[in-house]
């Protein structure tokens, strides 16, 4: 089965810019424990952000992957930013299947033990989660944009709820393979490719992913040259093209409700770009804790 390099940079996206139309401005919660440069005199004479931004780059500088992690990290804590994904134990979220591939934990980890040399207990790691994917977008390409700090840590994790609604924990992996490879041999039984990806790439796929074999072969879902660790919007433009590598990456461009935002987004990279510090704020915004206690010397555990 080929894999899916850089994935969730631009699926963790397309779905952030969907959630701009259900999202809004803090709803309420920004205040003086909750806005935009919470930190500014909190941290003695460091600069919490700032600090954030550097380890970032150091590994960016490294591994271009960080982008792709650190969106990712962002989009599978923040459906409650609290960053209870980043806890460690038995049936903690980071345990469920979905997030056993999820990177970009020892980044914010080295920025926690980083800032609490500092100011201990002061920034929390649900903002941590967050200053570091802006970073990343930003060193991937996108626009800079400010977000909100002021958030405290999530004490419960459970991995329970990191699987609702997502496929089933007990998938295997020759079952993952079968769904990946339908797509190229047999779409939905029809004993054919389908019809909706475009011929060249299946042809290429089909080298790639033999029917009912195992593959150690890899395969961008952005299927722009170049573009794979680059934020663009050359991954849009090539589901227009019938490229899109999963069939939930190929109706993207085919649905109603979402193929007008994969046209605009396709159509003018600049306003593309614009869009995804709004799209990544917005969603940051989600199910924040204001009131609380922030972790220790670590984001692995409570105090």
């Amino acid at each position: 089965m080929a894999g899916a390099k850089s994935s969730t940079t631009t699926m963790a996206l397309a779905l952030g810019l969907i959630l701009m139309t259900l999202v809004g401005e803090c709803h309420g919660q920004c205040s003086a424990n909750f806005r935009v440069g919470y930190y500014e005199d909190k941290c003695g004479k460091v600069d919490a952000e700032a600090l954030v931004f550097f380890v970032v780059k150091k590994y960016f500088n490294k591994d271009k992957d960080t982008v792709a992690d650190l969106v990712r990290l962002q989009f599978h804590d923040c459906f409650g930013c609290d960053a209870s994904l980043l806890l460690e134990g038995e049936d903690t979220e980071k345990t469920a299947r979905p997030n056993q591939s999820v990177g970009g934990y020892e980044i914010v980890e080295e920025a926690k033990v980083a800032l609490d040399k500092y100011c201990p207990g002061v920034v929390s790691c649900a903002d941590i989660v967050v200053l570091a994917a802006r970073a990343a977008t930003f060193l991937g390409g996108a626009y800079w944009y400010e977000v909100e700090t002021g958030r405290k840590d999530g004490n419960v994790s459970r991995a329970t709820e990191a699987t609702e609604g997502l496929p089933s924990p007990r998938l295997s992996i020759p079952d993952s393979v079968k769904f990946f490879q339908d797509r190229l041999y047999n779409y939905r039984g029809t004993e054919k490719p389908d019809p909706s990806m475009n011929p060249t790439l299946l042809s290429s796929l089909q080298e790639k992913c033999p029917r009912g074999a195992l593959s150690s072969n890899e395969a961008f879902l952005d299927q722009t040259k170049g573009s794979e660790f680059v934020m663009d919007n050359g991954y849009y433009k090539r589901i227009l093209e019938g490229k899109g590598i999963l069939e939930v990456d190929q109706q993207l461009a085919l649905h109603d409700l979402t193929r007008d935002i994969v046209i605009n987004a396709a159509e003018d990279e600049k306003v593309f770009l614009a869009k995804i510090g709004p799209a990544m704020r917005k969603m940051g915004l989600i199910g924040v804790l204001t009131e609380g206690e922030n972790r220790l010397n670590t984001c692995k555990k409570v105090r």
